[in-house]
């Protein structure tokens, strides 16, 4: 356990992947899958620990293998939806992070975010989402304060009452999250796009 101040990444992958037809956790992009994706993003905007929610495919996830810097995390009410697998993350960082000044909370399956996004969401310590299609939502930062109301979230809308109204920063590209074989295929444009212009990912 570790009582630095911090801000610990909730990250979010329980889901069952029905419409890809596999387990969207380890669809590959470029060289990484989208969970290694999301779980370096997070390490570059400086989060830690890394919590990593699973649920559904939890086996096949940690037989894949997971970095040593993850608290992996199995939900086992993942069927609920989002708020649940948030509930699960929020209570996880009263163990392993007791001084945490506030969260970050995000999905696995976003390819369009960046550790610099994340920074911008962490920047003032307020409650802050990503905007994109004209609403708020994930990834977001949750200052320590509203820890008591995430762990009360139930059903799939997860934090979108929380953040209706919150500050935001836009995300180009955030509507993007890889539900069917055709948004894979987008997001693997993403990633060659920003190799081409910024070289492979470290």
């Amino acid at each position: 356990m570790d009582d630095r101040v911090c801000i610990p990444a909730i990250i979010l992958a329980a889901g069952a992947s029905t419409r890809l037809g596999f387990p969207k956790q380890l669809a590959k992009l470029g060289d990484e899958t989208l969970l290694q994706r999301a779980i370096r993003v997070a390490r570059g905007a400086g989060c830690s620990p890394l919590i990593v929610i699973l649920g559904a495919e939890a086996t096949r996830v940690l037989l894949d293998g997971l970095p040593d810097d993850t608290v992996p995390v199995i939900n086992e009410e993942w069927e609920e939806g989002m708020g649940s697998s948030i509930r699960v993350g929020v209570r996880a960082c009263g163990i392993v992070a007791k001084q945490a000044e506030g969260v970050v909370v995000m999905t696995c399956d976003q390819p369009a975010v960046t550790s610099q996004h994340l920074q911008k969401l962490m920047l003032r310590h307020e409650i802050k989402a990503s905007r994109y299609v004209g609403r708020n939502g994930v990834p977001a930062f949750f200052p320590k304060e509203y820890f008591d109301t995430l762990i009360t979230l139930e059903g799939d809308a997860g934090a979108r009452t929380l953040l209706q109204d919150a500050r935001y920063e836009e995300l180009e590209g955030g509507d993007l999250d890889v539900d069917t074989i055709e948004d894979l295929a987008r997001a693997q444009e993403i990633v060659q796009k920003d190799v081409s212009l910024h070289g492979p990912a470290k």
